[in-house]
């Protein structure tokens, strides 16, 4: 009796799934076919993105051997094609290499161009700071010290990768405006800062030594 009852359950399973298949084959097959074509879609579109980058990767490779072949008009030419034609991950490297090899030509163009990625937002906080601090570098010999403060305060707070640096520009341009408070303020921040690289912490040392003895009581 109780095969029966198995034969009677099984074959009401399969009328039903029969109903089922005739109600919705249409919108099972659509959903299948759609599956389909996504995963075919993001494997194409992984390939592709692949495909960038490795282009990508070869040219900056290719700029940069310009670069050491003191090439600095070619390899600033590569560099800013690929700052356009790039995937988002070499951009802001491009960007910031184009301005490197634009200082041989005009240190204040090269100056420009770290400024306006600074300026970008789209570009990553760290680069940006990198950006400002290379802008700062060319331009100490002639910017007051609050052209530089301004270009450079996000650069120094606590965290930022390229805060010693940009304190120690800092320093050297308050020293040049013979800003002794500012000069010691900035000293004193590098000085009290426990990851300091050595080589900076011994430059902050000499310049604090140069100042007159009321600044260093």
């Amino acid at each position: 009796m109780s095969e029966l009852f198995n034969e009677v359950d099984e074959e009401l399973r399969r009328e039903q799934i029969k109903k089922i298949w005739e109600k919705y084959s249409l919108l099972i097959i659509g959903v299948a076919v759609l599956i389909v074509a996504a995963v075919g879609g993001w494997r194409g579109y992984e390939y592709i993105q692949t495909q960038k980058a490795q282009k990508a990767s070869a040219a900056f490779e290719a700029a940069v051997a310009l670069a050491d072949q003191n090439k600095h008009a070619e390899a600033e030419a590569a560099f800013a094609k690929l700052a356009t034609d790039a995937p988002s991950g070499y951009r802001a490297l491009a960007r910031l290499r184009a301005a490197a090899e634009a200082v041989s030509r005009d240190p204040k163009a090269a100056a420009k161009m770290y400024d306006d990625i600074a300026a970008d937002m789209s570009v990553g906080a760290n680069e940006r700071d990198l950006a400002r601090v290379r802008a700062a570098g060319l331009l100490l010999d002639t910017d007051s010290y609050d052209d530089m403060t301004k270009r450079l305060d996000a650069a120094t707070q606590a965290g930022g990768i390229y805060r010693h640096t940009a304190r120690e520009l800092l320093a050297l341009s308050a020293w040049r405006a013979n800003n002794v408070a500012e000069t010691r303020k900035w000293l004193d921040q590098i000085a009290e800062d426990g990851e300091t690289p050595g080589s900076l912490r011994s430059r902050a040392e000499a310049l604090q030594a140069m100042l007159p003895p009321a600044a260093k009581s």
